[in-house]
């Protein structure tokens, strides 16, 4: 009995484990079956209740075709088609003449005096009420049958009775009764089991997908997304998600790289510090010369450092609070101006070439802090990349409602199918870090988050002679 119990444990474990409530094989199965158990019930209310009514609505239909027809035919005097009428409806026509007291015709004369005198006593209701046309439902108890008889003044002396026989239907029920028992059967059997293999046919890659999509939450960005089935949404999903699978992975890649060059940016100048702090301890201490040398050193170390944090809590709060703008007008020659003083260190000493083109005065609508820095990176960019030259040129000239700004070195460019990653934090040519000797790598992507926080179209261009940043800015 133990092993019994057992052996039920598994079974149900195993019914359980295939047979999930709220999976989408067991809800496509479910509504398969439901949906032939409700054609089943739409067979058998309509067949078996209804037959009766609708057997009935359809020889009165008859009944009043026939008429129509005979009515056109007398008023042709074409007396001949009536029996094709009767012969094609299964029904009994009679024309009755008043003068001569006779019939002058009896088509498909089955059935047509079933009723005996009440058949004629409804004959003679009709002519005397002088209606036009009239219609007669006789039931015969003796044979449980009922007849319908539509009565019709063709003119003044004739008259047509139309009736038709409608034969009881218990044992046609009867008959449909015991074929849709077996129909029933079969369906439900062929819905069952059809539903089954439908529903595993559309869950299997969608399961499939969701295993691998699992793979993919647990940061595994290797796998693909595939499927065999010719269907449009599950191969339009799985486009999607290998589109997200390479941008997630892409994402991944860049995450990395951003915690590594950081790290790196962060602990070069900390290594500095620390070493020629050191040196100034151990060895420079008592020469005047070396000492502020090593000291002008770590200072400058610092202030990198000092750069490199300010530049990620800016981005960081341009990310998270990015609409938070302080809008005031101001001239962008004069702030541009500015800006190039800060770098009058690099002319004198390195004979570095600012040249700036503009008209006289360019006054914007603008967050003068934001834009500030948009200006600064760009060109501190420029000074990074410049060609040998060491040119960097700033233009600013005017258009309808904006100012267009450009920033040009005159470096080795940027290849092509690297333009759209420049913008991304630490991107750099061949996925080597360099320690820029002016900035921090994070400038582009402060740039990018500024300018479109004030939906400004910013860009760049580049060629071998070297690149190009851009954008506009508003007037005021």
């Amino acid at each position: 009995m133990l092993q019994i119990k057992n052996n039920i444990q598994k079974l149900k474990s195993i019914i359980n484990q295939k047979i999930k409530k709220n999976s989408m094989a067991t809800n496509i199965w479910f509504f398969l079956v439901i949906f032939s158990v409700l054609i089943l019930g739409f067979l058998w209310f309509f067949q078996i209740v209804f037959l009766d009514s609708y057997y009935k609505l359809y020889k009165t239909k008859e009944l009043n075709n026939a008429a129509g027809e005979l009515k056109k035919d007398y008023k042709k005097n074409n007396l001949n088609s009536l029996e094709n009428i009767a012969m094609k409806n299964g029904i009994c026509i009679e024309i009755y003449n008043e003068n001569t007291n006779n019939y002058n015709g009896t088509y498909f004369n089955q059935g047509c005096m079933e009723f005996g005198n009440r058949n004629f006593d409804v004959k003679k209701d009709f002519i005397r009420s002088g209606e036009n046309q009239k219609k007669y439902n006789l039931i015969n108890n003796k044979f449980q049958n009922e007849t319908l008889i539509y009565a019709l003044k063709l003119d003044h002396n004739t008259y047509a009775f139309i009736n038709a026989s409608l034969v009881p239907l218990d044992s046609t029920i009867t008959i449909l009764q015991s074929q849709l028992i077996y129909i029933t059967i079969v369906v439900l059997i062929l819905s069952f089991v059809i539903g089954y293999f439908i529903s595993k046919k559309i869950s299997k890659p969608i399961s499939k997908i969701s295993q691998d999509a699992k793979k993919m939450a647990d940061g595994n960005y290797n796998v693909t997304f595939s499927s065999n089935e010719d269907i449009y949404e599950i191969n339009e999903l799985v486009d999607t998600l290998n589109y997200t699978r390479k941008e997630l992975s892409k994402t991944e890649e860049l995450k990395r790289d951003l915690m590594a060059n950081v790290s790196h940016d962060l602990k070069t100048p900390l290594t500095m510090i620390k070493a020629y702090a050191e040196m100034v301890r151990d060895l420079t201490y008592k020469n005047k010369k070396k000492r502020e040398e090593n000291l002008n050193t770590i200072i400058n170390e610092a202030d990198r450092l000092n750069l490199l944090v300010n530049d990620i809590l800016d981005l960081s709060v341009l990310q998270n609070s990015g609409s938070n703008l302080n809008y005031q007008t101001f001239n962008l020659i004069e702030l541009t101006n500015q800006i190039i003083k800060r770098f009058a260190i690099l002319t004198e000493k390195e004979n570095y070439k600012f040249i700036f083109k503009h008209p006289k005065e360019a006054i914007v609508l603008a967050d003068k802090n934001k834009i500030y820095q948009v200006v600064y990176n760009l060109i501190n960019n420029a000074i990074n990349y410049t060609g040998k030259d060491k040119e960097i040129t700033i233009t600013i000239s005017e258009k309808t409602k904006t100012y267009l700004v450009e920033i040009a070195d005159s470096g080795a460019g940027i290849k092509k199918e690297d333009l759209k990653y420049i913008w991304d934090k630490y991107y750099h040519n061949e996925k080597k870090h360099k320690r820029n000797e002016y900035g921090t790598g994070l400038g582009l992507s402060i740039v990018k988050n500024i300018l479109q926080n004030h939906k400004y179209k910013y860009g760049v261009s580049s060629s071998s002679k070297g690149s190009k940043f851009f954008f506009e800015i508003d007037k005021s």
